[in-house]
């Protein structure tokens, strides 16, 4: 699978930022993940799909519709592959 971004909308700021850290490390290891508490955003770079990211939220006490995942527009050049 190809890893993508995403940025979700949330509907509150996680309780436990590493917990949630912790969680989505468990599915995808290389995984990258940002939340930015103010803005209630929360930006992943994942392989996993957003079906995968709004399960993992609700498991993490934030119900999160599929709606307010959004994929960000790929910024690879290419570069690093060769």
């Amino acid at each position: 699978r190809m890893t993508m971004e995403y940025q979700v909308q949330l509907s509150a700021a996680p309780a436990d930022v590493s917990r949630l850290e912790a969680m989505l490390e468990a599915e995808d290891p290389a995984a990258v993940s940002e939340v930015d508490g103010c803005a209630l955003q929360w930006r992943v770079n994942t392989n996993l799909r957003p079906a995968d990211l709004v399960a993992l939220l609700g498991r993490n006490g934030l119900p999160t519709p599929l709606s307010k995942v959004r994929v960000l527009p790929s910024v690879c050049c290419g570069g690093c592959s060769g």
